[in-house]
């Protein structure tokens, strides 16, 4: 079960493996890390010690709508994977999960398709990445065929595919994921 670090304490947050959130409980998880992000740095630690940073300074307070999109996929994690899902009871692909976390979040429209998304905001670099920004992939043998959400140090979370079966964090410096790499974009929205 993920938890959140603070202050070398650490404090149990429950989300579910593969049952999606109901919606008092996403309420809750949403709340819960806002209010840890407004009170400090906030850093994830995983089972067996990976620790998944929400800035990419841990000295530096992360708040505001990069660190609600954040807060909010994360709160989704364990969602199930669903091909042209776009709802978490029902299941999630990736830019469904990514449409969905930016309309819940910021009120914006993606379209469903990571290509489509792909063409949505403003071009960064990897040294630019701040969490909320979108990193895509070539998982199909096409460019930008896959979407996920940056959280900082290096950690992204996305709707994987169906053999992984559910929304899960992963690291831009697997193999896989690296040699995959397509780019980054930055969706502005209010107040980031």
């Amino acid at each position: 079960m993920p938890a959140i670090r603070r202050d070398n304490v650490i404090i149990s947050l429950y989300i579910p493996g593969k049952v999606p959130l109901n919606p008092l409980m996403r309420i809750f998880a949403l709340l819960f890390g806002l209010l840890l992000a407004a009170l400090s740095p906030v850093s994830l630690a995983e089972p067996g010690g990976t620790q998944i940073a929400l800035a990419s300074d841990a000295s530096a307070p992360l708040s505001g709508p990069s660190s609600d999109l954040a807060l909010y996929a994360l709160s989704l994690n364990g969602t199930a994977y669903k091909y042209g899902g776009r709802d978490p009871e029902s299941g999630l692909d990736c830019s469904g999960f990514v449409g969905h976390v930016f309309q819940e979040v910021a009120g914006v429209n993606l379209p469903h398709n990571a290509q489509a998304i792909s063409k949505v905001g403003q071009k960064i670099g990897l040294d630019e990445l701040k969490p909320g920004d979108l990193v895509f992939f070539n998982t199909l043998r096409r460019a930008f065929s896959h979407v996920g959400i940056y959280l900082g140090n290096n950690q992204f979370i996305h709707a994987s595919s169906s053999s992984t079966g559910d929304v899960m964090i992963s690291n831009l410096t697997e193999h896989y994921w690296a040699k995959r790499f397509n780019g980054a974009r930055r969706v502005e929205i209010a107040g980031k």
